[in-house]
């Protein structure tokens, strides 16, 4: 990955909250947690995943960075959804979480080495695993979110 992709990237990783904010916005009132579409996730789910991921995200850069060949840790997202009650939970302390996260690990960015971005790891799942991939990953994951959002909140109008 050159310098430029590796912008691009950066770019679209700190718009991802605004994407979902922007989604979020004049979605209609009490149905957050309405299923439109069977066995995908509603708004609330959603909103909810974010900040468990963001969070997750947030530790697995921070050892890429900072361990010599960390071991990344998969989770088992359809569990998280249901033991952490994403249906039941009001969603405005985790969309915070998820901002919040993702400025703090943002902020890193202007701090890494052309070293810091070939920091290699292995992911429990997919094997081998750095810190370039970290940010392909997420740089798009927000943004596929909001536009599940943006699905949910037109067929719920």
């Amino acid at each position: 990955m050159d310098a430029a992709q590796r912008a691009k990237l950066i770019q679209q990783y700190r718009d991802g909250y605004g994407q979902v904010a922007r989604a979020l916005d004049g979605f209609p009132a009490g149905k957050l947690t309405a299923r439109p579409f069977t066995g995908k996730w509603t708004a609330a789910e959603i909103v909810h995943h974010l900040a468990d991921s963001e969070m997750t995200s947030a530790i697995r850069i921070r050892k890429l960075l900072a361990e010599p060949f960390p071991v990344i840790q998969a989770y088992d997202q359809e569990r998280f959804a249901e033991v952490m009650h994403y249906q039941e939970r009001p969603i405005e302390p985790s969309l915070q979480a998820f901002r919040y996260a993702r400025e703090s690990t943002a902020q890193l960015f202007e701090h890494m080495s052309e070293p810091d971005w070939r920091k290699l790891g292995w992911h429990s799942e997919a094997g081998s695993y750095h810190t370039e991939r970290w940010l392909e990953i997420y740089a798009a994951h927000a943004h596929g979110h909001a536009e599940q959002i943006e699905r949910l909140k037109a067929a719920l109008k």
